[in-house]
Formats: C-alpha cells, structure tokens, sequence
C-alpha cells in the first residue's frame, strides 16, 4: 500500500499525463515564439512561481522560488477542454451557478448544494495546510495556474468541490423530479471526472491529491446525506442561529492555520465560508418574506417543459441577478477596504497590505456574506417587484 501510495504521487505521473494530452515544457534554450498555428504549437509563458522541494519532499525556504517557465502547446483541444474543467472549480463559476440554481430551479437543492460546499472546501483548505504536501515538482512538470501554484496540494479542493457539487445536486434532485438516474449519473461523473482531469493537465496535483479529494468528498456526501432535512429545520428552529452562522465562520477564519509565507488559501477559505454564512442567513430570512418559491408536495414532481417563455424567463432573472450581485461585490469589497485600510493607518498602494491577516479576513467576509444576502434576499425581492416569477 505505501508504495502504490508514493507511485500515485510521483510527479512523473503527471508529466506523463501531460505529454499525452500534448503539453510540454519548452527546452532551456528556447528559441523565439513561433507564429500561431505551426505544426509544433505555440511558445506560451506558464507560472512564474515554482515551488523549491528538498530531498524530504518539503519546501526548501521561506518564499517560493521565481521561476518563470514556457509550455509548447501541440494538442489545443485539450488545452482549451481543460482550461474550461478547471474554471469550474473557480470563483466565477460558483458565484454564477449557484445563485443560478436558487433563482431558477429549486431552494431546496441550493440549500444543500451551498451547505456541502462550504463544509467539503473548508476540509480541503485546512488539510493542506496541515499536510503540507507539496505540489508536483516544476520544471518536469508545467503549471499553468501562477495564482495557485504556492499552495500546497493535497487534497485536490477542484476535486472535492467538483464531485461534492455534482454528487448533490443528483441526491437533492433525485427524489423531486423525473429523470433517467443513470443520465444524472452519467452527467454528475462527467463532470468531477473533467474537472479532477483539469488538475492534473494543469500540474497542479498529483494524482494522490485528486484521488484522495475524491474519496474524502465521497465520504462526506455519505455521511451528511441522511443529516440534510435535519439541518434544514436547524436554520429556522433558532433565532439565535444568524448570529452563529456568522461567528462562528468568521472564527475559523481568524484561526487559520498559519504558513511559513503568503498563499491565497486562507483568503479563498473566507470568501468561501463568508458566501455560505450569508446565503444561509437568506434561507433564515426568507420565509419572514415569503421569498423562497419551491414546490410543496411530497410527490416527484416532472422537470418543466423548457420553453422559449421559461428560457427567456430564466434568463432574464439570472442576469438581473448576477449585475446586482457583482455590483454588491465590488461595492462592498471598495467600502470595507476603504474602512479598514483607514482604521489600520495602511497606505493603499501598497499590494502586499490586504494580504495581512486583520485586513484580508474582515475585508473579504463582509464582502462575500454580503453578496451571500444579496443573492437569496435581495435579488429575489428585486425579482418579485419586477414580476419575474
């Protein structure tokens, strides 16, 4: 076991994966970018951040090492397959498409979708930062996300996030609409089986990452499963339950495992929590409103004919929605940096300054509880004054 164990996180694999898929790095002496669409691909720059790894499999140093490395690029379908897994394991995708599922398709399966991806992320985050396993070693292999290249590895939180999302949304749904299980199936393995693929294309893993974010996601989806109608009444048994939603994340924040130098762990952590603890605090406010629309009856219900009335209508709300969300975003995100960066006497200019902990943790919790609130109180306020029902 421990050996197939140290296989499964040889870098190697990796580059293998790569070669196959048509990635590889550029030689050392590398001659001038070729012009687009030649026979051998195009020259493209990748992270500027390699991590240094001593013998021990560690990090040799306090700061990543600069590193600025080249890809050739001979397969663009891959390429561009992959780019667009990984984006689904980004920030944009899930402050678009979970907003999505609460505005058109049922509170209910967001309820559950947002509390597993809190909880199943929070794991992830925290895990790394416990392990401390680093990333699969460059320049064997090419990592093409500069942004994520300092943290540390395992689990995968791509795969984690992916398969728990996935995995959710057919368990929620399962039970309340009509529709082939084995298509749901088929589309919920699809999708975690891109994304964690993503992962591996882009050297951000090994596969002992992606497998063990796999199975932990897995795992929790098992566990929690039989837990979701139970917590359902948790958020509306309690008036004391949007201050816990609210402390008690911000806490986990603040508390964060310390590292050795910066990494957007701990401030991706609390834009996470942050989302969930204010989308949570809407589920609590809504039935005062009466704002949440999702069917009533115990029966299965059949999935809506797709009409051009019902797209047109969807659409319609999801763009309404998501200007007001990314508008409340940067409102806030100006404001509390405004605030804070005024109360801690911080010259603004200086880009290193919302990475300090008193400064990146308040800046970004207000920020992303408040576009959390918006999403699932004020967006569909907005909707039902403008008659999108």
């Amino acid at each position: 076991m421990a050996e197939l164990l140290r296989s499964l996180q040889d870098s190697h694999l990796v580059a293998r994966f790569q070669r196959h898929c048509g990635l590889y790095p550029a030689p050392l002496e590398a001659p001038q970018e070729p012009a687009a669409g030649s026979g051998d691909g195009a020259l493209k720059p990748a992270s500027r951040h390699s991590q240094a790894v001593n013998g021990k499999g560690g990090r040799s140093g306090a700061f990543p090492q600069p590193h600025t490395q080249k890809y050739i690029v001979k397969n663009y379908f891959f390429y561009y397959l992959f780019k667009f897994s990984a984006a689904l394991g980004e920030e944009i995708f899930y402050i678009t498409f979970l907003p999505f599922t609460y505005w058109n398709i049922d509170p209910y399966v967001t309820r559950r979708l947002i509390i597993t991806w809190v909880v199943i992320m929070y794991i992830g985050q925290i895990l790394k930062d416990i392990l401390k396993w680093p990333r699969p070693s460059s320049p064997l292999v090419v990592k093409l996300e500069k942004r994520l290249a300092d943290e540390y590895g395992m689990p995968s939180t791509h795969a984690m996030a992916a398969t728990a999302i996935s995995f959710t949304f057919l368990f929620s749904t399962m039970n309340r609409y009509k529709y082939p299980f084995a298509s749901g199936l088929m589309l919920a393995i699809l999708f975690s089986t891109m994304v964690s693929l993503s992962r591996l294309y882009n050297g951000m893993h090994t596969v002992l990452d992606v497998v063990g974010g796999i199975l932990i996601s897995g795992l929790f989806i098992a566990v929690i499963y039989p837990a979701w109608d139970l917590i359902d009444h948790l958020e509306s048994a309690s008036l004391l339950f949007p201050i816990c939603i609210l402390v008690v994340p911000f806490f986990l924040c603040y508390n964060y495992p310390t590292s050795d130098f910066y990494t957007p762990t701990r401030g991706d952590t609390t834009t996470i929590l942050a989302g969930g603890a204010g989308g949570t605090i809407g589920f609590w406010i809504n039935p005062f409103f009466k704002l949440a629309s999702e069917p009533t009856e115990s029966a299965i219900q059949s999935i809506p004919p797709l009409t051009a009335k019902v797209l047109v209508l969807g659409l319609t709300k999801f763009m309404v929605g998501i200007v007001v969300v990314f508008l409340v975003r940067q409102l806030m995100r100006n404001l509390s940096l405004q605030v804070l960066y005024s109360w801690f006497n911080v010259v603004t200019k200086h880009k290193e300054a919302r990475q300090r902990l008193e400064i990146e943790v308040p800046y970004k919790f207000v920020t992303y509880s408040s576009v959390g609130i918006c999403a699932t109180v004020f967006v569909p306020m907005l909707h039902q004054f403008l008659g999108l029902l």
